[in-house]
């Protein structure tokens, strides 16, 4: 090989090792940032949970239709259920 055509081959050389080291520092931190993420989607569903039960135990959450229907008739949900076939 001609010293110019070696030159450029070590180059080439370089370069690539360069890419590979990039390449596992970028697959090292998508690594890392899924599981921050999976993290944080698995503390965001017992947050809402939490949420769930406490606006629950408040009442706060709207009633199901049938349960609204009841109340404006002025029968409670438990008569509508023997009524129904």
């Amino acid at each position: 090989m001609a010293p110019r055509t070696l030159a450029q081959a070590m180059e080439l050389v370089s370069g690539c090792w360069h890419l590979d080291k990039q390449n596992q520092a970028l697959m090292e931190t998508y690594r890392a940032m899924s599981h921050e993420l999976h993290k944080v989607q698995v503390e965001e569903e017992t947050i809402m949970r939490k949420l769930y039960e406490l606006m629950s135990a408040e009442g706060l959450l709207p009633k199901r239709k049938k349960e609204s229907q009841a109340q404006k008739t002025g029968k409670s949900t438990q008569e509508n259920k023997e009524l129904e076939p």
